[in-house]
């Protein structure tokens, strides 16, 4: 996406930082006001960064940032779905979606620059502002993703635990049933995507369409 030099990826990587600092604090705040504080009482509803990074996860950031190829992540919100309102599916199904929720209101706040033409902010500053909304919105799109662990699986399995009908059982219990193979298969068509760029074609399209919608390019 970007030619590698260091004050891009520096920038890169301090958005992806933010990107991921947002995400797990919505998480952490959506389910401590659903009435799980578990999240809450281990300190995690914050914007300080270092209370959300995973060591590995921060690790494969760097080096995804200086390879444009891998994934990295923050540390896992801990969350009791059987604390949660409205039951456990819909409920980690609210908490799945407050993650790219705030990544896409997070590029929206960060995109007012952009369209109100503020062309006097210091080039770097729009270029970190413009960098930082994109980070969002990709996190956005590739957590909408219907596998486990991403939060599309939380989201998915909430809406069909929000229907009262058989199909939507048979469908939750089927999924449920491959949930432990999810992140294996997640890693299998990240590294697939380097061979046939399926992945990519699926997530491109949103992530050209929310950003021109939200950035205006």
């Amino acid at each position: 996406m970007f030619a590698l030099d260091l004050p891009r990826l520096i920038i890169i990587i301090i958005a992806v930082l933010i990107a991921i600092d947002v995400h797990e604090c919505c998480h952490a705040w959506v389910a401590a006001e659903l009435g799980d504080p578990t999240a809450k009482s281990l300190g995690r509803v914050s914007l300080n960064p270092i209370v959300h990074l995973d060591p590995l996860g921060t690790l494969m950031i760097l080096i995804t940032a200086a390879t444009g190829f891998g994934i990295g992540w923050g540390k896992p919100v801990p969350v009791d779905p059987y604390r949660l309102r409205y039951g456990p599916r819909v409920g980690m199904g609210i908490v799945s979606l407050a993650g790219p929720s705030a990544n896409l209101a997070t590029a929206a706040l960060l995109a007012i620059p952009f369209r109100m033409g503020a062309t006097l902010l210091p080039n770097f500053l729009l270029e970190l502002l413009f960098i930082v909304s994109m980070v969002n919105i990709g996190l956005a799109i590739f957590n909408l993703l219907p596998l486990p662990p991403l939060d599309g699986y939380g989201v998915l399995m909430g809406v069909l635990g929000s229907i009262r009908a058989p199909w939507a059982y048979r469908w939750s219990y089927a999924m449920a049933r491959y949930e432990r193979y999810g992140p294996m298969i997640l890693l299998l068509v990240i590294i697939g995507n380097r061979f046939i760029p399926l992945f990519s074609f699926v997530v491109y399209y949103p992530y050209l369409l929310l950003r021109r919608l939200i950035l205006g390019v």
